[in-house]
Order: C-alpha cells, then sequence, then structure tokens
C-alpha cells in the first residue's frame, strides 16, 4: 500500500505544482456575426449579392446574337448543354460599361424556370460585412438601381450596396426582352 500512496502522493504534487504555475485562459473575444455575399462592380459602385442569389460566376461566354430582342440582351451561350440568355446589366440601366468585354464578368442566376447570365464590370469575390454595418440608408448615387437594393454595408469609406437579383428577376421590364 505504500507504493500506491507513496505514487498517488507524487501525482497530487504534480497536480498543485501545474496548477501554481499554469496561465489563464487567453480572454474570451466576443464573436461578432457576419452577413456574406458575391461582390461586384457596377459604373464603380460597390454591391453585394447574397449567396443564395447566384447559382455560379463566369468568364464572358461566347454567345450569339439574337434578332429581335432589346439592345441589352447580348444573346444567347451554351453553358455546359445549357442554354443561356446573357444580359448586361449596364445596358439594361441605359449605361456603358467603360470596361473591355474580356475583363467583364458573369453573374449567373438560376431561379425556376429562369436561367441568366447577367453581365457585371467586375467581381471582387466573396465578402463579409459585420452585421452591425448594415444599413437601410442608400447613397443617392445608387438612385439608377435603387428598387434592386436592399440596404447595405459602410465599411471604412465604402458603401456596398445589396443588390437582389431575385428582385430583378421579378421585374417585368427586365423580363420583357422583345424589342
Amino acid at each position: 500500500m505504500s507504493d500506491i500512496s507513496a505514487a498517488y502522493k507524487t501525482l497530487v504534487d504534480i497536480a498543485v505544482r501545474s496548477r501554481a504555475h499554469a496561465q489563464g485562459l487567453p480572454e474570451q473575444e466576443e464573436v461578432k456575426a457576419f452577413w456574406s455575399g458575391v461582390g461586384f462592380t457596377l459604373d464603380n459602385k460597390k454591391y453585394v449579392v447574397p449567396m443564395g442569389e447566384v447559382a455560379e460566376i463566369l468568364e464572358m461566354p461566347r454567345f450569339t446574337q439574337v434578332p429581335g430582342v432589346k439592345t441589352w440582351v447580348r444573346g444567347v451561350a451554351n453553358v455546359r448543354g445549357r442554354l443561356m440568355p446573357v444580359m448586361d446589366l449596364m445596358m439594361f440601366l441605359n449605361r456603358q460599361s467603360g470596361l473591355q468585354s474580356k475583363r467583364r464578368r458573369l453573374l449567373v442566376l438560376e431561379r425556376g424556370e429562369l436561367y441568366s447570365g447577367l453581365i457585371v464590370d467586375e467581381v471582387l469575390g466573396m465578402q463579409h460585412f459585420p452585421v452591425d454595418t448594415y444599413s437601410d440608408e442608400i447613397p443617392v448615387d445608387y438612385r439608377d438601381t435603387q428598387i434592386y437594393l436592399k440596404g447595405g454595408y459602410r465599411v471604412d469609406s465604402d458603401f456596398w450596396a445589396v443588390f437582389s437579383l431575385f428582385t430583378l428577376a421579378r421585374d417585368p421590364r427586365f423580363l420583357n426582352v422583345a424589342s
């Protein structure tokens, strides 16, 4: 029994010394909630689309022009065996992009039967915003897209407007492509 009690006393002694020299746990940091979306630009303004509204992001595919449609409908592309209408969002907003076509990107919208590619100036990848930086107030320089916006996030001096592709997809002007 003395071997057991000596071993036990040694273990207790090690435990006591370990606790005496142990450092405290690091301070618990407050966990911040974040909202995430896909960032893009139109006319040098920053926008972000909710993650669930973008099916994929593509480089500009080759497309075939379609007669009898509005000028902002650039054509139809074959994307992995599916025909996808390609629409220029800047032209839909009655503006021209200053960027070369090969630098522009496509946000793919897929909702129910609607499958479309929307040309934007640049895609800035996933963006993450602290939820406490959200604001319902939209700056006046976003007025041409305001009906598609749901507030935005202000980070430093940048404003990122939340652009809803689903709201755009319900707009009768967007759905009526015949000229």
